[in-house]
């Protein structure tokens, strides 16, 4: 069978050792009562192992010659290959509304736009594992006070409990990439309701990582600007002396309540 040319443009890295494929594919177990969603299957790598399981599994792929791939490879397995882009598909109608889990060698060029749009969809997916960039996944599990602690760390942990699984040489790959990988492992946390206003939130939380080594009543002057300027009284907050890798999440949540109420003093 002919083998899928991986192509540069895609992002495509295929893995060469089934061991570590079977490795990333039992992450799922995680939740074993509902459907798998696989993005990027590219030859079948971490597919082969999947199929195996015992519940509803789909793949989508971008990639025509993957697609065709498949398709030669397992002809009964067509019918659960979507063709089509991950980041523009409506997620309520991969498995009629149900809640599955998310897993994949994801692309490293796009994995960070991967997770937004799982936080977009979080209600139906109560677990995402797979492989990214060492470095992501260390952004995503990164505590508060390290330097990797980050706009994804803080939105992604604010739904969701993260765990570095193990890390992945470049050797293993074809072609191999220039930097190690790593799989994590994201599990939906018990919050439904993060007690201040989800969109300040993110707005928020991106405004002073843009700025991250500044103090956040220098940063935080980007929400309030032109007229709206921020009263001395809401600068002098004792979080305002911090920097944004300081805070957890819950501090974060208590800096948007802060945000909130002075863009409502102002607007009086």
């Amino acid at each position: 069978m002919r083998q899928v040319k991986a192509k540069k443009q895609l992002g495509q890295h295929f893995l060469t050792d089934l061991g570590i494929a079977k490795r990333i594919a039992d992450t799922v177990d995680a939740y074993p009562d509902i459907p798998v969603l696989e993005i990027g299957p590219g030859m079948g790598g971490m597919t082969q192992f999947l199929k195996e399981k015992p519940r509803q599994f789909k793949v989508v792929e971008i990639d025509k010659e993957s697609v065709a791939y498949l398709a030669e490879r397992w002809p009964d397995f067509v019918p659960q290959v979507v063709a089509g882009d991950f980041l523009r598909m409506d997620l309520h109608e991969v498995f009629g509304g149900r809640q599955f889990v998310l897993t994949g060698n994801y692309p490293y060029d796009i994995s960070s736009q991967i997770f937004f749009k799982m936080l977009d969809n979080k209600d139906l997916i109560p677990c995402c594992t797979g492989m990214i960039q060492r470095e992501v996944a260390l952004r995503i599990a990164s505590e508060p006070g390290n330097k990797a602690y980050g706009i994804l760390s803080v939105l992604i942990q604010a739904w969701y409990d993260t765990e570095y699984l193990f890390t992945v040489d470049e050797t293993v790959f074809n072609p191999p990439p220039k930097v190690k990988s790593a799989v994590i492992r994201m599990t939906r946390n018990d919050v439904t309701d993060l007690g201040c206003d989800e969109t300040l939130f993110k707005r928020v939380v991106k405004t002073v990582f843009n700025q991250r080594r500044k103090m956040l009543r220098v940063s935080l002057k980007q929400i309030f600007n032109g007229e709206m300027q921020a009263s001395q009284e809401f600068y002098s907050h004792e979080l305002m002396t911090q920097r944004p890798e300081q805070l957890s999440v819950c501090r974060f949540v208590e800096l948007t309540n802060l945000v909130e109420a002075e863009m409502k003093r102002l607007a009086r």
